[in-house]
């Protein structure tokens, strides 16, 4: 053939070795993009002389008057030009009557398009399209190539990063689990430590209180059978308060016995909190659960800032209570940051605050019912915990971000308090994790539990 160029069609631009290291959100105008087009009045022969000089080339953009037709790639023109006597039937015929006889599906994609998108949508094509390039339009009026063999080969770079990703994430969360399975022993062990004193106090506070009364009996019938001019005794009687003494010994004994109690519940709260989850669940009392996370972060609640629990009957909770542990003290913790971040900006801004809105922080357990998903199946019942502030509520970019975080292809990457609990919830119980939020009124998640 010869090799005389036609002087109007501009060269390809081939592409240059891009110095970006490739990554899980890269898009496909990041890799090798080829940028040949040709008017659909130039011959065969002309696009032939070209895939020859540039054996790189995957195919041509078509434009009618200059604006885009479609793409004929390299071995579809080769397909036409092995058939019987076809190079004398259309090597000179125009690439408009050359395209009518070749003209196959095209896959036209934005330059936006994340890498592993792309791959995606190649292979739902029919097998005799696999090998064709895809058109990628990096602008308004901009179209170039990308052959198949580039894209795969990012692809495979892609998955690659993303299981070393993941492995090493997971090698973060057995280490982490791993911790926390230790810290909870210490923590068990310390818990059980303090219970045993506590136990002391407890068992023998109902003995001090009989025995007070018991003394202050007899030291009553003393003063009624003895002469009341023992100077002696009165006077030790007025230095001890003695009146005061007797009168106060009941409340002293009652608040040792208060605190005896509270130290009791936030040390069961600790062991709850630390449990250690084994191979299989267990029923668990949730309004127990719930009750030990809110006294372990009753510290955190300041000033106005209030817990409302609203229970309803719930039967015994088949669950990993350690995990599920978890998930309530993510779910709580954010709340109450929310609610000390703006009591934060009211004090500041006191001009912007409404005072008839108290922060706080309802818990709403119920058991409910959800149609079915497939017809003719029963109705299922599920056990629901609302956890709700009346904080300034989320705006949508934040929400949008917490459901990327939920989905499966940003488990990989994305490793965050609400996005462990969702996987705990979904993935280990079989469950729901929902959220609402509007801006100025607050945020609700809502946890969903099987019951079985």
């Amino acid at each position: 053939m010869s090799q005389d160029f036609n002087p109007l069609i501009s060269p390809p631009v081939l592409p240059r070795a891009s110095d970006r290291d490739l990554n899980l959100d890269s898009v496909i105008q990041e890799l090798p993009i080829y940028h040949f087009q040709l008017e659909i009045s130039c011959s065969g022969v002309e696009l032939a002389h070209f895939l020859e000089k540039y054996p790189l080339l995957p195919g041509a953009i078509l434009l009618d008057q200059g604006e885009f037709m479609g793409m004929i790639s390299r071995r579809r023109l080769l397909e036409f030009l092995i058939r019987p006597r076809g190079q004398e039937l259309f090597i000179q015929e125009t690439l408009g009557v050359l395209y009518s006889y070749a003209r196959t599906a095209i896959l036209l994609l934005p330059g936006t398009t994340p890498i592993l998108t792309a791959t995606q949508h190649t292979l739902r094509r029919s097998p005799e399209l696999l090998a064709e390039p895809i058109v990628v339009q990096t602008a308004a009026n901009t179209y170039q190539l990308l052959d198949i063999h580039d894209l795969n080969i990012a692809a495979w770079q892609i998955q690659g990063i993303k299981t070393q990703v993941r492995y090493e994430r997971s090698q973060v969360q057995m280490i982490q689990n791993d911790k926390m399975a230790r810290l909870g022993r210490l923590v068990d062990g310390v818990a059980h430590e303090i219970l045993d004193p506590v136990g002391f106090i407890w068992g023998n506070l109902t003995y001090v209180s009989n025995y007070s009364q018991d003394l202050l009996k007899l030291i009553a019938q003393y003063e009624k059978e003895l002469p009341q001019n023992y100077h002696d005794i009165n006077q030790l009687k007025e230095e001890i308060e003695f009146d005061f003494l007797a009168e106060d010994l009941s409340k002293v004994i009652t608040s040792i016995r208060t605190g005896a109690d509270r130290l009791k519940k936030l040390v069961s709260g600790l062991q709850n909190f630390c449990y250690i989850d084994e191979i299989h669940a267990k029923p668990a009392d949730l309004h127990a659960c719930i009750d030990s996370i809110v006294l372990l972060m009753k510290s955190r609640l300041k000033g106005e800032n209030q817990i409302i629990k609203n229970y309803g009957n719930l039967p015994p909770i088949y669950c990993f209570m350690g995990q599920l542990n978890q998930v309530l003290m993510n779910i709580l913790s954010q709340a109450i940051d929310v609610l000390l971040n703006e009591s934060l900006r009211q004090k500041f801004y006191p001009e912007s605050t409404n005072t008839a809105k108290k922060p706080r922080i309802e818990i709403t357990t119920k058991v409910i019912s959800l149609e079915p998903t497939q017809p003719d199946a029963p109705d299922s019942r599920w056990v629901s915990v609302c956890i709700t502030d009346n904080g300034p509520g989320m705006s949508q970019e934040l929400q949008q971000e917490i459901m990327e975080s939920f989905s499966v292809e940003k488990w990989a990457d994305k490793e965050t308090s609400l996005a462990m609990s969702y996987r705990i919830i979904a993935a280990r119980h079989g469950g729901k994790l929902n959220f609402r939020s509007q801006l100025g009124v607050g945020t609700e998640f809502e946890i969903l539990l099987p019951l079985v």
